[in-house]
């Protein structure tokens, strides 16, 4: 009989800290599928965490239970932003609360430009950052501002999906696959752009099949497996032990 290796002993270290975010055995359900099992892990203020794992692990299902999509609907567990009980919330009441979310697919708004995207993420409070710091930090939105949004290309695009969360006066921002189809040279762009938002205080999770870029920017990594946790520590303990690397992530 195989046994798996055990990494789990690592499990929720940032519990020796105040934590800022904190999903306390969080269950959520398809329909009868279960597929977030339990899942418990803090995030600091300020920090980057990479939520990992294989294809089919949970990673963007544990994103979209965290923002109160609905779909997973979560049937157990708590979650606490700053205080605040976001598992007692709707989506929109959770937004309010100061989370952003940017979704894989980016949901740029088709027949609307660059400017009216970030626009109407600011229609109702709290208000975030200005379209002027906004295009401070992304210079080719600046450039594109009357052009429409769909029209942009990948790594555009994604920069716009972000701008228009921080337009929004988020505390934490949930990435679900940034780097996806991007080249190199964008993702570089990508994380640069998100280490000037860490300098800002905003806490970052990132959902990310390209695990490895995920890793150097990250502080932490949470890592799943079939819906539930498998490791809990420091990005820099995940580069360095390949076993577990080669065991969840198959790198």
């Amino acid at each position: 009989m195989n046994v798996k290796p055990d990494f789990s002993k690592n499990a929720n270290q940032a519990a020796t800290a105040p934590a800022f975010l904190s999903v306390w055995d969080m269950h959520a359900y398809y329909g009868e599928s279960y597929i977030v099992q339990g899942v418990s892990f803090n995030v600091h203020e300020g920090e980057i965490l990479a939520l990992l794992g294989r294809n089919g692990a949970g990673k963007t299902s544990t994103l979209r239970s965290i923002a109160r999509m609905g779909d997973p609907e979560v049937r157990k567990g708590e979650i606490w932003l700053d205080h605040q009980p976001l598992h007692q919330m709707s989506s929109h009441q959770a937004a309010g609360a100061g989370l952003g979310l940017v979704p894989e697919d980016r949901r740029i708004i088709p027949g609307l430009t660059v400017e009216e995207n970030i626009t109407l993420a600011q229609i109702a409070p709290p208000i975030g950052w200005s379209h002027e710091r906004l295009y401070e930090m992304f210079p080719r939105l600046g450039e594109r501002r009357k052009q429409e949004g769909i029209t942009l290309s990948g790594g555009e695009q994604q920069m716009l999906a972000i701008a228009r969360a921080l337009a929004r006066d988020i505390k934490v921002l949930l990435l679900d696959e940034p780097y996806e189809g991007l080249a190199p040279v964008i993702v570089d762009e990508i994380e640069k752009t998100l280490m000037t938002i860490k300098e800002q205080g905003i806490t970052t999770v990132i959902v990310e099949q390209n695990a490895v870029r995920a890793l150097e920017l990250a502080d932490r990594a949470v890592i799943l497996d079939t819906g539930g946790i498998v490791f809990d520590g420091t990005a820099q303990e995940v580069l360095e032990n390949a076993e577990l690397r080669s065991e969840y992530l198959a790198i």
